[in-house]
This record gives C-alpha cells, structure tokens and sequence, in this order.
C-alpha cells in the first residue's frame, strides 16, 4: 500500500485510537503494525472475527488482557535450562491466571449461541492450574519466598528466629550489665556488616572484648561485637547461606516446572495477545457505532450514511457514496466548506480501515472493494525543502499516483491541478481523469 495515503487520509489516527484500546504491550504492538491486506479471504476472516469479539462485548461486557506478561524472554532462558528469578515466575503465574480468566469468560457467556471464529483460540488457551498454584504457594511477592515452599527452608528459618531471640537475649544481658554501662555509648543493639554489634565509647576499645565492625563519622564510636555472640553471628551467617541455597532450589524445581509447560505457556501468550487485538478492533467498532461492511473484488463500493470517525459524532452529516457499478469515476463538486474533501477522505479512510478488518462508521449493508493500492492527493503539497509551489508538489505527487496506478487502485484527489491558471488547470485535470478512467 501507497504510505502516503495513510498520511493524507489519517490513517495513522485511526491506529493510535485502536491502540488505546488494546490493554497489554503486546496487543498494542500489534494494533501499531497493523496495515491493510489486500486478499479478500484474509479481510473477510478478520472482520469476522471483528464481529465475533464484537458480539461477545454486547453479551458479557468488557474483558481486559492487561496482565498479559511478556515472557518470550524467560522461555528462551529456559529453553536453555536455566532458572527464572522471582518476578520471572509471577509474571508467568499472572499470565496464567489471566488465561484462566479469559477462558472463563469464553465458558460462561455463550449459552446455546452458534459457534464463531473465536472459539478456537478460546479453546487452545490452557491455564495450567497446578503450575499457578505452585508458583502461588511458593512465592508469596517480589520479595519473598513462602516458608511452606520446601520443609528444608520452614526448617532454616525456624532455626533464624532461634538464633536471633538467643542473639538478642545475650546483647540484651551486656547492655544491661553494670560492669558494662559506661563503656556503651547507647544501650541499644545494633547491626554492622550483617552483625549483631552494640555502640562502645572509643576510649574503652581495649577494654572491652569482641570484634569491631564499624565506626561512628565522629569517631567517639565503636560498634563492636561481643565475644559472647560471635559464634552465635556465625552460626546466623551460616543459616543465611543455607536459606539461600534453598531458595534457589525452590526457584530452579518451579523454573523445572514451567519449562516443561513452555510450549503451552509460548502459545497462551500468542493468543491472548491476538486476542486482545481482536477485542480491541470490536471496541473500537462499539464505540464509533460501527458495522461490518461487506467486501466485493468488483471495485464496487456504496457507502450508506458512513460517517467520518475523526468528526465529533454530534456534528457529523452522514452522506451516500456509491462508485464502481454503472460508473468508475466520479466527480464531486460544491461550494467551500461544503464536504467535498472530508467525502474523499471518508471514502478513502473506510477502504483503508475495511482491508484492515476495522468495522466502519455506516450504515448497515454498506459495501467496500478490495484495493490493491490506494492513493490520494490531498492537503497542501507544498514543500519548503524540495524548492515546490504547492502545484508543483501536488503535480509531483499526481505524476507519480499516475506511473503506480493500475485497475485495482482507488485514486482520490482533492481539488485537481488546482493554484495554477484555471484554463490549463482544467486541461490538466481534463487529461489525468481521462488517463486513469481508460
């Protein structure tokens, strides 16, 4: 397709509006790369399935894919047998669970309806209960990993808090001993470099024993760890490691898990991001009041009361176009202002929008040609850069729709060979219609 004519007919508009629509990135994605298709096969299945998501929306509301996660990087990495971090393991865990909610709300809202096009992708999502589950009983949030996740690490842990409370009960007894209080600068505990240390004047550094850790920016404190506890922070150190060489066999049998469910996992995430573009293009449609047009590849098109979607809807007048029947080249003339450009444009941005499986603004029974290409000259040419008039540039840009177009192109102009001479304007519009009518 000509880019151009996105340009001139705002297509790219259009494609911002549906990309709002969609609620994951990966949906997103897809509404920005999206460009008219010029088989008629392809663009009756995806206005079907338009009207398929379409329908659903009017029966069971709206349904959000926001929590579609993109993990095509953490499957590779298992793939290659590695272990996922945590958030790697939720965000699959959230996909899942949205797949689960997808499928529910495929379940429950169809009754005895007949089949559509939707309800493969429906059918071969597989939410993989016992991985979420899993993955839910193990990890509790970013940040932390449930006791319950292996008896190993409740053990561990349990044995830290021990620890800790005989850590605690042995500073609370030096802060709290007479010999000690005016060596402490603080009767209070404290921790340095993963140590249990309590805050000793500097004067008294030799006299009383343990190791030092750190010292205050004055320089009149020392925090130091009493001999008493020492083992006792080594025995806490050693615990440490054990629970993080725990963790990591927690999070490498759960990384075990997903990889044996990648393909699954990979082929969830392609169709609820496709799913979530097709929702979006029946939003969109909803919101503008759209309907289906019907295709045709005999370069007829009757558009019935369409309406251009950026004019404000309470303003808008509908109109009537038909072409391409007893007739393939029409001429629209009128007075300023009087809707002679926004029908070319509306003419134009429908096909455009139709061959993208976007429902457009008309009324039922509206019919759109298959197009190979679609050019249009519209707006001011000029160009400041290329040293062009404004006739200039709209003949470079004529000149050229001229040298690409063929039979199975739709060719808009607005105001043709306008800003020069009007008798050899006329000669010139005269002889391009003429050129591309033979």
């Amino acid at each position: 397709m000509n880019q151009k004519a996105y340009k001139a007919l705002e297509y790219y508009k259009i494609i911002n509006m549906l990309t709002d629509k969609a609620s994951s990135s990966m949906g997103k994605e897809i509404c920005r790369k999206l460009e008219p298709s010029t088989d008629i096969d392809e663009i009756r299945h995806m206005q079907t399935q338009t009207r398929d998501a379409l329908t659903r929306l009017f029966q069971k509301g709206n349904i959000s894919f926001g929590s579609v996660k993109d993990v095509r990087g953490s499957l590779k990495r298992l793939e290659i047998g590695s272990s996922l971090g945590i958030g790697e393991l939720l965000a699959i865990c959230s996909l899942l669970e949205n797949t689960n909610r997808v499928k529910a709300y495929s379940r429950s809202e169809r009754g005895d309806s007949l089949p559509d096009s939707l309800d493969g992708m429906f059918e071969a999502l597989e939410p993989l209960t016992p991985l979420t589950t899993e993955i839910r009983r193990c990890i509790l949030s970013e940040d932390e990993i449930s006791d319950d996740a292996s008896s190993a690490l409740k053990d561990i842990r349990r044995e830290i808090k021990q620890t800790n409370i005989s850590i605690h009960n042995k500073l609370t007894s030096v802060i709290n001993s007479q010999n000690n209080k005016t060596m402490l600068q603080d009767a209070l505990i404290t921790v340095r470099n993963g140590r249990y240390c309590v805050p000793v004047k500097t004067e008294y550094r030799n006299a009383f024993p343990g190791m030092i850790h750190d010292q205050s920016s004055s320089g009149s404190t020392l925090f130091i760890e009493p001999m008493a506890v020492v083992q006792l922070n080594n025995h806490l150190k050693e615990l440490d490691i054990k629970e993080k060489m725990e963790i990591e066999k927690i999070l490498q049998s759960l990384s075990a898990q997903a990889a044996s469910c990648s393909r699954e996992l990979e082929e969830n995430q392609k169709i609820l991001t496709k799913l979530d573009f097709i929702f979006a293009k029946a939003a969109l449609s909803r919101h503008y009041n759209c309907v289906e047009p019907k295709f045709n590849n005999k370069r007829y098109i009757n558009i019935k009361d369409g309406r251009h979607p950026l004019l404000n809807p309470k303003q808008v007048v509908p109109i009537n176009i038909w072409v391409g029947d007893s007739f393939d080249l029409l001429i629209v003339t009128g007075p300023n202002t009087g809707g002679k450009t926004v029908s070319l444009k509306t003419v134009g941005l429908f096909t455009l929008m139709g061959q993208s499986g976007l429902h457009i603004p008309a009324f039922e029974g509206s019919e759109l040609a298959v197009f190979d290409n679609v050019f249009a000259d519209i707006g001011d040419e000029q160009s400041i850069e290329q040293n062009l008039s404004t006739f200039s540039a709209h003949m470079t840009n004529i000149v050229s729709i001229l040298n690409e177009a063929d039979a199975n192109s739709l060719c808009l102009f607005d105001e043709l060979c306008s800003g020069t001479d009007p008798t050899e304007g006329a000669a010139l519009a005269i002889a391009v219609l003429n050129f591309l009518h033979n």
